[in-house]
């Protein structure tokens, strides 16, 4: 397994109730592929360098995590496919 970051661009309708709910779902499709959450931050809402999806702004969340490398593109799917996710990236923190 490696370690990963993924950051994540939340829709900024999504009140504050359901936030940790969406948080907790994406923690969940990397536990379902066989990986390890470490960390989850939450930076909050912030001004977007463009529109996305007509939105101005969006909450960036940050999560540390290792997973085998087989699994990741499969992760990626699955959340390009929630509606919530307006963006998200992926990389690999160790060489």
């Amino acid at each position: 397994m490696y370690d990963y970051e993924l950051v994540t661009i939340i829709n900024p309708e999504i009140d504050a109730e359901r936030l940790p709910g969406v948080i907790e779902t994406v923690s969940g499709f990397i536990s379902d592929k066989g990986g390890v959450v470490e960390e989850v931050s939450q930076w909050g809402l912030r001004r977007l360098a463009y529109p996305v999806a007509k939105f101005k702004e969006g909450n960036y969340v940050l999560t540390r995590f290792k997973l085998k490398p087989e699994e990741i593109r499969g992760l990626q799917s699955s959340l390009r496919l929630r509606e919530e996710i307006l963006r998200l990236l992926v990389v690999r923190t160790d060489s």
